[in-house]
This record gives C-alpha cells, structure tokens and sequence, in this order.
C-alpha cells in the first residue's frame, strides 16, 4: 500500500526543507519528498507488484511536516489506569499530533525493572496508536534512597533515567546516577524541585499567592535543583536534560551552562508558555479558583512566560513537551489545597502554541523543530525520529494552520479532561496524524481517496 500526499506545504526543520510539494510513503517508509507533482509510484519496494493500491491525500492548503516528539508524558498504565491508559492515551496523542511519546516511570508498579519495562514495550505493542519509548526510573521505587540496575534498564529498552514527579534530593545518589547515564550513553532528566522549599506550596508564590491567601510554590525551589544537577553534569561530564523548566532564572542557569561547554538540553511545556500565574481564579463568584490550572511546576510571572519563549527561540530551551499528566474528575473537583498537579496535555498543545506563532513570539519552522528534530536529538534519535529523511520511519503530521476550533474537553480522547483551556478558541489544529506508515488520526473533514494502478507484467 502506497499513501501519496499532495500539494502539502512541507516542512522538515531537521533538513531546511520549505516548499509545496507531494510526499510518498511504502511499507512504513519515507519513500520521496519532491517540489514537483509525483505523478504516481513509479517504483517500488517489492519486486515487479502486478498491482499497486494507493491512498490519496489532499493536503493543499496544509501543512505537512514529521510527526512530533513528545520527551515528557503520563501514560499512568500500569497502576492508574483510572486516570489514563496506554491505549486512551496514545489515542489522544495521535489526535495532537504525536508519533512518539516518551513515557515517564511514576506508575504503579514503576519502571525500575526490566521487567517492568518490558511489560510496557509489551502492552505498547497491543494498545498504542503511536510508538512509546520508556523513561527508567533513577532510584528504585522512586525513593531516592537507592539506584535502579541502570544498565539492565538500558538493556532493556528505556531512553534515558527520571524519577520525575520527584527530585533526587541526594546529591551523591544524583552524582553517581550520571556517571552511570554517562557510560551508558543515555541523558538524565531531573525534576528540579527542592521540596524543602515547595513543601506544601499550590501556586507560584509572589503576587498572586498573596493575593489569593495561597501558600506559594517560589522560583527558588526549581533554581536551586537546576543549579545543583548543572554542577553535577559539568563534574560527571554526563548529559543532563531539564525537565519543564518554568523560570527566568532557570533559563538564565541553563544560558550560562551552555556557554560553558556543560552538556544540557531543557523543556518546556506549552502551558508554561501560554499561561500565567493569573489563570488559577475561577470563571465567577461559585468557582473562586480553577484546579485544572494547578500544575507543577507552577505556571509563574509574565516576566518567566517571556523569558521562556526568549530562551526557546535563541536555543537554550531546546523542545517543548506536553507534561500530559492526565486526572479523574474526582482529582481535580475539589478544593484547591486538595486537587491533584497537572494538565492534560496531548490534545492542546498544537493549538494553544500556533497562538504564539500568531503573535509573532516565534515563525512556525523553529515552533515545528522544537516539537520534532530538537526533541529527538535529546534522546540520540535523529535520522530516525523528527524527520521527513527518504527511509526514515512515515511519522507525519499534517496540520491546518488556519482551523478555528473550540477546546472541549468532554469529546478528549484522553480520560483526563483536566485543561484549564477547556472553551478556549484556537487557531491551528492537527488534520492527521501518520505513525509508522499508517494513518492513525485523520479529521473528519480531510479529502482521502482510494485508487488503483494496475502494472504492466515484467514476466
């Protein structure tokens, strides 16, 4: 089977290609790019087929380009499959315009074990509409009290080591964790929050917290950690990844790093680059705070929401990753002090980050490498991952930039609805969603049709 795209506006950061043209795919393969009309496959993998059937796409007026790459998401399976599966949470990656997620470990079991990881790969294989990479947990059960068998993890799979949802607060634990990444070729992702600082904290703490009689969440709490893990990997000489970086002073640390020769990369989640400190209040009077905006780390200051996007356009944030971290209703329709952290991501971040390049804050090529080529290389991916390469793996996404639609969260395919962009309006939207070849999201109001080219035998 042969999917030709046509008349897309392809556009592929991780080669510098801009331009109208047609895509063809065969057997889960990038099989051509061209600027000119491909007038039917010509060629193909098999050898001499009497027939070839063809699937049509009509992306005029769209935007084609590699399927996005998420470093950061919440599948909850196993464990909390009340709030997400893999099969309910890929779906809604699909939908957003994700080919690959990387998945983090705090489940339940977590992935501290081969075989844990294993199981993953396992279920993947059966339920996932995307590819899942795992994420190794750091320390076993997630305690930071003791390392993890960080070589059978990579053996087994995983693409690099977080304990995220928590730090590791040991500094000699963290230590050792990277000079075993090191060795092993594989980047640390640290959750940088010192919890003697953010202990019982809900929103950022400033302004707003005082305002709202909230215990704060202070800049200081994320600073620290970050300050502390990029001593550590200029002493390791391992490769450190920060995790939703949310602060000027996180993205100044992160600057200063890199001019160094320090071997960093950083995210940063759309909402961090959307939301200020501000959305927690409530629609009126009954609803005097919104818990779907509780998230950790805090959405902060417009002064950080600035010098974020600063820091994504010149390179020191090298990708943005949803942070999916999906909730039942129950977690989240309480009160404030008692409502879980998080947002559910996957289904929002293409729309809520086209306002930006709306705006004017960022062109759509860097915003598009930041969701591709840049998050693969993080996880030694490129070439195979990010990219529109001939014989690269088909992962695609077509999007519309002109679309107007409006979040609803009842019709997520993720079983969390927790989005505090629930009512918004965007510009910008994922038409389809193309994974190892095959179409695995396609709005319902994209032109695709069937046709078949019957070949002269070569007997």
């Amino acid at each position: 089977m042969f999917l030709l795209i046509r008349g897309g506006h392809i556009i592929d950061p991780s080669q510098g290609i801009d331009q109208v043209g047609d895509l063809l795919v065969a057997e889960g393969k990038i099989v051509q790019v061209r600027d000119t009309a491909i007038q039917s496959p010509s060629f193909s993998p098999t050898p001499h087929p009497d027939e070839i059937k063809t699937q049509h796409l009509d992306a005029r007026g769209l935007v084609v380009c590699p399927g996005f790459v998420d470093l950061h998401c919440h599948l909850r399976e196993p464990g909390f499959e009340d709030k997400e599966t893999i099969a309910t949470g890929t779906k809604a990656a699909a939908i957003g315009g994700f080919t690959t997620v990387c998945c983090m470990a705090n489940t339940k079991p977590p992935l501290d074990t081969p075989a844990a990881v294993d199981w993953i790969k396992q279920k993947a294989s059966r339920d996932s509409s995307v590819a899942v990479l795992p994420i190794g947990c750091i320390t076993k059960e997630r305690k930071g009290e003791e390392l993890t068998d960080m070589t059978g993890l990579a053996e087994a799979g995983v693409v690099a080591f977080s304990d995220d949802g928590d730090p590791v607060a040991n500094s000699q634990f963290m230590r050792h964790a990277m000079e075993y990444s090191r060795d092993l070729g594989l980047p640390v992702i640290d959750h940088c929050e010192d919890k003697t600082l953010s202990d019982i904290g809900i929103i950022n703490e400033g302004q707003m917290s005082a305002k709202c009689g909230l215990q704060g969440i202070p800049a200081a709490a994320e600073e620290i950690m970050v300050a502390r893990d990029l001593i550590l990997a200029k002493l390791t000489k391992a490769r450190l990844h920060i995790a939703h970086a949310s602060t000027k002073g996180s993205v100044e640390l992160i600057r200063r790093a890199k001019e160094k020769g320090i071997s960093v990369t950083a995210e940063v989640t759309p909402h961090h680059l959307t939301l200020t400190e501000e959305r927690i209040i409530g629609k009126d009077s009954n609803e005097p705070f919104d818990t779907n905006a509780k998230v950790n780390p805090p959405l902060r200051t417009k002064e950080d929401v600035q010098a974020l996007i600063k820091g994504l356009k010149d390179g020191v944030i090298d990708a943005i990753a949803t942070d999916h971290a999906p909730h039942t209703l129950g977690d989240k329709n309480c009160r404030l002090e008692l409502a879980a952290f998080g947002i559910s991501g996957f289904e929002t971040a293409l729309g809520c980050l086209m306002a930006l390049v709306q705006e004017g804050k960022i062109d759509l090529t860097m915003l598009l490498s930041k969701l591709t080529c840049e998050p693969a290389k993080v996880i030694g991916r490129s070439g195979e991952l990010g990219t529109l390469k001939t014989d690269a793996p088909a992962n695609i996404t077509i999007l519309d930039p002109d679309q107007e639609w409006i979040v609803d969260s009842r019709n997520f395919a993720s079983k969390g609805k927790n989005t505090p962009y629930d009512g918004y309006k965007f510009k910008g939207k994922v038409m389809a969603t193309i994974a190892q070849g095959k179409l695995v999201y396609t709005d319902d109001s994209l032109v695709i049709t069937r046709s078949e080219v019957t070949k002269q035998s070569h007997g």
